[in-house]
């Protein structure tokens, strides 16, 4: 990590091809770590009865949510059932104070565009103990049609080659020894 931080908590990308177990391992994580800061995300779908701006989420117009992105005020952003979900700048930058941990899971994109404004976060990519082993998962998951479970393992041997982007690689072949290194990466780094 850089020394001229210009915040203070700590911000982690943590990104993995479908069925490596990312979301396993920070479940993990999240239940052993008490400074886990939240985010409020900015959307374009409309508030449910009793939501507020700014508390559950950020309520904008389609033209709105097009001109943060304009103005790049967007750390990262997505199309998520025909609406847009992203996370301001400026709320990352709230919540990054004191001892604070802000995790985001996402993409080789998503990591690549966040290290590009937040050059010293932590990014740690969790990877399968091999190709074999990430196929099998996904079948065993009983949720993924053969022909999904085809494009999820060759987009993984896309995913794999930009391991070297990022600042760690863990090997989830046991999820009890793989979160424990998690955890160590984002308490230490």
């Amino acid at each position: 990590m850089q020394k001229n931080k210009k915040y203070q908590g700590r911000l982690v990308v943590v990104a993995a091809p479908s069925g490596a177990g990312k979301g396993t391992l920070l479940k993990h994580v999240r239940e052993q770590l008490p400074n886990i800061a939240m985010t409020v995300s900015a959307t374009t779908r409309k508030p449910r009865p009793g939501e507020r701006h700014g508390v559950e989420y950020y309520f904008y117009t389609s033209e709105a949510f097009d001109r943060l992105i304009a103005e790049d005020a967007l750390v990262e952003w997505a199309h998520v059932h025909g609406q847009r979900y992203g996370t301001l700048k400026s709320e990352l930058d709230r919540v990054l104070v004191g001892d604070n941990i802000v995790i985001f899971e996402l993409d080789v994109q998503g990591m690549r565009r966040i290290r590009a404004m937040y050059p010293d976060m932590i990014s740690v990519f969790i990877a399968p103990p091999s190709m074999e082993e990430l196929k099998q998962r996904l079948i065993l998951r009983g949720t993924n049609a053969a022909e999904d479970v085809v494009l999820r393992t060759k987009n993984a041997e896309k995913e794999m080659e930009a391991q070297h982007e990022f600042d760690h690689i863990v090997v989830n072949d046991e999820v009890e020894r793989a979160s424990h290194e998690l955890m160590v990466i984002i308490c230490d780094s």
